[in-house]
């Protein structure tokens, strides 16, 4: 019963498969590899872009903060929710690896409105050279509380961007649950929508730890190249990389290890909902926060399930005092370790 985190599920056999085979022999370093090669066209065809930059990162972090560096320049500012991954959980490494541009935080929740990015965008270069200048809007997809921007919703984020003629960068570590739930291409989630570079995740969905970054205008590919191994993020045995990536595209598995991941969650939810549980968002991916009484978690916990009390501590005297949780499905997860977890909800 394990739903802390998809970081924390097993990397899929296909994609170890691809890694063992990749261990045979040599192969070029530094994204040299014949195999980097098939993955580079492959990315292009998934989001119908033969023009595309393509390259792999070991980490989320890094795809994220490189990305956002070829886009934003030291005295400019990233427009991003305040609850982004890059501004929460990412040790200011967006600040750093753009040599010292900073965050705007658009007001409201996960999903940002257009209306607030606007006023947000509006409010800087006021102050003439004193204070920071425009710079790429970032929206997280899956939004970091479980939610998806429609179609339509990116859109009308990035028609605000291009009123100032600015980037859009998507952090999709959870890019496969988002275009599941939505069920569109990558195309259309993505540069068909105004988005100009994108972090495609790996990692949360059945990798090793390997993301790729998706650079639809192929003139700042140069300059990502240099970014990344000026900031010690190119890996000499590439091939490992490359590997992985090669086997969560194969056959379409990246979709299939997503489709598992919000089938639980969905069953999950279901179950959760059924028993009583307060939903502090709705929950259209692979990822709820859901609220329940301290006397329901600290019996799940007792039998061993694994997951963040997001709000409240598990100890205390009121034992109906509602706590939030919040609870991940990875592709690993079963059918019965949902039904499990959901037979300790005694409510």
């Amino acid at each position: 019963m394990f739903f802390a985190s998809d970081n924390a599920g097993p990397a899929h056999p296909q994609v170890m498969h691809h890694v063992t085979a990749a261990n045979e022999g040599f192969a070029l370093p530094y994204g040299n590899d014949p195999i980097m090669a098939g993955v580079r066209e492959t990315i292009r065809d998934i989001f119908e872009a033969p023009d595309a930059a393509i390259y792999l990162a070991a980490t989320g972090t890094a795809a994220n903060a490189l990305a956002l560096a070829c886009y934003c320049r030291p005295f400019e500012t990233v427009f991003c929710s305040p609850v982004a991954h890059i501004h929460e959980d990412e040790c200011n490494a967006p600040e750093f690896y753009t040599a010292g541009a900073k965050l705007t935080l658009v007001p409201g929740g996960d999903r940002i409105q257009p209306d607030d990015l606007r006023r947000s965008i509006a409010a800087e270069e006021s102050r003439g050279v004193h204070g920071p200048q425009r710079g790429p809007v970032s929206i997280t997809q899956v939004t970091e509380r479980g939610g998806v921007y429609s179609l339509q919703e990116l859109q009308a984020l990035t028609a605000v961007a291009r009123e100032h003629d600015l980037p859009v960068h998507l952090d999709g570590a959870r890019f496969a649950n988002a275009l599941v739930a939505l069920g569109c291409s990558a195309a259309e989630m993505t540069w068909k929508s105004g988005v100009d570079v994108v972090s495609f995740g790996g990692t949360k969905n059945g990798c090793l730890g390997v993301e790729a970054v998706v650079l639809f205008d192929p003139a700042k590919a140069w300059e990502f190249e240099l970014r990344r191994k000026r900031g010690a993020h190119l890996f000499s045995k590439h091939r490992y990389l490359s590997a992985q990536m090669a086997g969560y595209l194969e056959n379409g598995l990246w979709l299939e290890t997503a489709a598992l991941a919000n089938e639980r969650c969905s069953r999950l939810a279901a179950g959760l909902r059924d028993r009583g549980a307060k939903f502090l968002h709705e929950p259209q991916a692979n990822m709820i926060f859901a609220a329940f009484p301290r006397r329901v978690h600290q019996a799940l916990h007792d039998a061993g399930a694994m997951y963040y009390i997001w709000e409240g501590t598990l100890e205390g005297d009121d034992p109906d005092e509602m706590l939030a949780a919040r609870l991940v499905c990875d592709w690993s997860v079963s059918s019965d370790q949902v039904d499990t977890f959901l037979s300790h909800l005694d409510m």
